[in-house]
């Protein structure tokens, strides 16, 4: 059954994954704009957003794993999948900055007076040298280097995780469940590195 699934998924492309990623970010800027996000809907449309991104996060994280523990190769989605996410979150991060905050001089003012923002922030600032990375011609001309600057992704899963279980009100779960998979995931790749 591996062994098929692996087989049907050379023939299937990674490039749906960015033109589905694009058109659910249009989707909710058009539900808000609608009106159809509730009746906070820039507040919606943030965390529907950040939500996104964390989903695409952590299915990027479970690529190898998959590989290494099921025997599923996936590694042909991995590129597609992190540039969506960074994409969900810089959308994210657009969305609080020009629609939520819409000052710059108070942009800066929450980044350093709000923790979860300022971890928010440091998560994002991780992954941008790797969305700028995230091409044939870097993965040539960083060599070696390019596999250790992609491990910049498991401090900013961290910290993107971290930010969610900040930024919710009281007592939930839900942002909890996120962490606890991003730490059990980073936790598997841990103990395979002692172990090699």
């Amino acid at each position: 059954m591996i062994a098929s699934l692996n087989s049907a998924t050379r023939h299937v492309p990674a490039w749906p994954i960015y033109i589905v990623s694009v058109a659910y970010a249009g989707w909710l800027l058009w539900l808000g704009i609608d009106n159809r996000l509730g009746p906070d809907p820039v507040n919606a449309l943030e965390h529907k957003l950040g939500e996104a991104a964390l989903y695409l996060l952590i299915a990027g994280l479970m690529i190898t794993p998959l590989r290494r523990y099921a025997g599923v190769n996936l590694l042909k989605y991995r590129r597609a999948i992190g540039v969506s996410c960074f994409v969900f979150v810089t959308f994210h991060l657009l969305t609080w900055a020009v629609l939520d905050v819409q000052r710059l001089d108070r942009v800066w003012a929450d980044i350093v007076k709000r923790p979860y923002i300022t971890v928010g922030m440091a998560g994002f600032l991780l992954l941008l040298p790797l969305a700028l990375t995230s091409n044939n011609w870097s993965v040539s001309r960083l060599g070696p280097s390019w596999r250790k600057l992609h491990k910049l992704v498991y401090p900013a899963a961290i910290l993107g995780a971290v930010h969610y279980v900040m930024l919710v009100k009281g007592f939930q779960i839900r942002p909890l469940i996120f962490l606890g998979i991003v730490l059990a995931l980073l936790g598997l790749r841990f103990f395979a590195t002692r172990r090699a």
